[in-house]
């Protein structure tokens, strides 16, 4: 019996340490939208965090987005702290009240945006190419305004299901 209810303990703090969601944030927040956030340009600095090994990437990145009508077109031009760079683009159009829907070049399908009023909820699945490998993950992101009016966007990510990393990007409009 103790085997058991240790062995109930121990998987269930496993998988409570496993979200596939990224909570929201702590505090009073000011309301959000997808222009907001994205339209005009920015720059940050973010970390992808793989939770089974505890190693990190860096990255900095610059942001130019514009609104046209219905449909917000965002630059992503990002440079990692092992020299890396790449540009990706993102296209999002509105799907109607607090809704969009969006595509990038390494998208699988659509990814799904909702404004809740101080958060933006965006969920899509990625092929990642490394070392000529590819790698289909998922991506939950949570972004919001922090206390100082940058916008922080917090993500969980996952492989078949099971999350793997997290990411943490904060951008400053400029």
């Amino acid at each position: 019996m103790l085997l058991t209810r240790r062995s109930l303990i121990v998987g269930s703090l496993a998988l409570a340490g496993c979200s596939r969601l990224p909570a929201s944030p702590d505090g009073p927040l000011q309301p959000i939208t997808l222009e907001q956030a994205f339209a005009g340009r920015a720059v940050g600095a973010g970390v992808f965090r793989v939770d089974l090994t505890g190693s990190e990437r860096r990255f900095r990145a610059r942001l130019e987005g514009q609104l046209q009508g219905d449909r917000l077109t965002v630059v992503e031009d990002f440079i990692y702290d092992d020299g890396e760079e790449n540009r990706l683009t993102w296209v999002f159009d509105r799907a109607g009240p607090g809704r969009w829907t969006g595509r990038r070049e390494d998208t699988v399908g659509v990814a799904e945006v909702v404004e809740t009023g101080t958060e933006i909820r965006l969920s899509y699945t990625a092929d990642f190419d490394a070392s000529g490998e590819v790698t289909r993950l998922g991506f939950e992101d949570v972004i919001y305004f922090g206390p100082d009016g940058r916008v922080i966007n917090d993500a969980v990510v996952t492989r078949w299901g099971l999350p793997v990393a997290r990411v943490r990007f904060e951008m400053l409009k400029v």
